[in-house]
């Protein structure tokens, strides 16, 4: 897990590197330079984040895809009825899905919730926040005497 973990962070980490630097692999220049500003996260939204790293498995309009893994449709979920089922998603993964959510803030969490639950024919407003995500975020453990 932690290598998993360490590959992920890895990525993203290039994925931000570039994108400050204005570029991208596929596209050279990138059309979003501002993506990850390490400057000013705070301004990175629920759906930027879902554009640039969660539509990669999910597809652009959160159908879901099937190929080398399966990656469950978004769109018209009646699982994220309950907003507590994609902030647990998100910050612990479940398996091909990583635990993206470690990655970001409680804030960008709670936009990217948000973002899926009121988008792909989804219509769940009761908008979640990062009060919430704090509260489910897992606690690091204790080292055993």
């Amino acid at each position: 897990m932690k290598k998993m973990m360490f590959i992920l962070l890895a990525g993203v980490a290039s994925v931000a590197h570039a994108q400050v630097q204005g570029l991208t692999p596929s596209t050279g220049p990138s059309q979003d330079p501002a993506f990850i500003d390490m400057r000013h996260p705070e301004a990175v939204t629920g759906e930027t984040i879902f554009t640039h790293v969660c539509q990669g498995c999910h597809m652009p309009q959160g159908q879901g895809a099937q190929g080398a893994g399966t990656y469950p449709a978004l769109a018209h979920d009646a699982k994220l009825a309950s907003s507590a089922y994609p902030i647990v998603m998100l910050l612990n993964g479940r398996g091909a899905m990583p635990p993206i959510g470690q990655a970001l803030t409680d804030d960008q969490v709670a936009g990217v919730v948000n973002y899926i639950r009121s988008h792909f024919g989804n219509d769940y407003h009761d908008d979640v926040t990062a009060a919430q995500v704090k509260a489910m975020r897992p606690q690091p453990k204790e080292p055993s005497p």
